[in-house]
């Protein structure tokens, strides 16, 4: 998934001046730690004009895109450049950005047929989400690959 991945300045947690001062890196790894996610072999930085980098290794595929979504879904956070890799495999999700008027069920049924699996989506996005109901305009959601095969 190397690359720009975009998202939305306007939106996102808010946590102040973030981005003035030194310590803007270590603000945006706490608050990803916050979440209980492991940044050991990550490298989280963030320059001025709101683009964080993310290089280094995560344990899995899947904390790799967690942690992109942390730091990717603050305000002032314009984009997240993916320079990461995870040490075990794992399908690569797609990243979606809500617009006004979408819910977890209708995002299910664009990418995977059926509104019945928007409680894969909630759960990809935990502990970031913590209510299926509670999401914004916006904001950036990981869409796990998972087989429709049973729906």
């Amino acid at each position: 998934m190397f690359g720009m991945i975009p998202f939305a300045k306007a939106a996102g947690k808010a946590m102040g001046n973030i981005f003035k001062g030194k310590d803007a890196d270590e603000k945006l790894k706490k608050e990803v730690e916050g979440y209980g996610l492991d940044t050991q072999g990550m490298d989280i930085s963030v320059d001025e004009d709101g683009v964080v980098t993310v290089k280094g290794e995560a344990a899995t595929q899947e904390m790799k895109e967690k942690i992109i979504l942390a730091v990717g879904n603050v305000e002032g956070v314009g984009g997240v450049k993916d320079e990461s890799a995870s040490r075990t495999g794992g399908r690569e999700s797609q990243f979606h950005t809500v617009v006004s008027g979408d819910s977890l069920s209708a995002i299910s049924k664009k990418y995977y047929g059926t509104w019945k699996l928007y409680p894969e989506i909630f759960e990809a996005n935990k502990p970031m989400l913590s209510d299926p109901d509670k999401i914004y305009p916006g904001q950036v959601l990981r869409i796990p690959a998972i087989s429709t095969a049973s729906s």
